[in-house]
């Protein structure tokens, strides 16, 4: 191990500290009960794919919109302009005109995808019973891995890491996936309990 990556490891080890059990459990009250009183959030994001072959990070970067209880649009807007839309066990797909509609009701991978997704916006997934879960302190506040237990979703995704902020509100999303790929997410601008015209959520 270079000099450099050791330092780095040190660094980041130092950065985050376990959570006791009494901290963890805080944690879990505070967000549930923001989760409980959040019926729409709109937030800017950027979005970092890191893939080991490329040299540089591809990111992007747009607009999110969530409505209670799982109504999600990512609304891409540079690079490239397109949207993904989660809605009424259906995904839609809206690449520059060009849509594609997915019925995930059926599939229960997509299905479990989608709870995921909404349960991560608004921090809500405290799940044991569907994932290996392990509570950390930041400088910046705190961050909590999630580890699917349900073996063909964790052919997908290795592992999951929500950051919250000092307020509790869910700052970043890290997917993980078994190559160590991985896809971070993280929100600015986040505005709660605003009322979102339906058109946003239309296909």
């Amino acid at each position: 191990m270079s000099l450099l990556l050791l330092v780095l490891t040190i660094n980041n080890t130092l950065a985050q500290t376990k959570m006791s059990i009494s901290e963890a459990a805080a944690l879990q009250v505070k967000v549930k009960s923001l989760a409980k009183t959040t019926s729409t959030i709109t937030a800017d994001f950027v979005q970092k794919k890191h893939l080991d072959f490329l040299s540089n990070d591809i990111e992007s970067n747009g607009k999110l919109s969530f409505k209670s209880p799982n109504m999600v649009k990512w609304a891409y807007m540079k690079p490239f302009q397109y949207s993904v839309l989660f809605k009424d066990d259906m995904l839609y797909i809206n690449n520059e005109g060009e849509k594609n509609n997915i019925d995930i009701g059926s599939n229960k991978l997509f299905k479990q995808l989608n709870k995921l997704i909404s349960a991560s916006i608004t921090g809500d997934m405290f799940t044991t019973e569907e994932f290996n879960i392990s509570y950390f302190n930041t400088k910046k506040g705190s961050v909590v891995y999630f580890s699917p237990l349900n073996e063909k979703f964790a052919k997908y995704i290795k592992e999951f890491h929500i950051s919250f902020n000092n307020k509790s509100e869910v700052s970043a999303v890290k997917m993980i996936e078994p190559s160590n790929d991985y896809t971070l997410i993280q929100f600015s601008n986040r505005i709660t309990n605003q009322n979102i015209p339906d058109a946003v959520f239309a296909h």
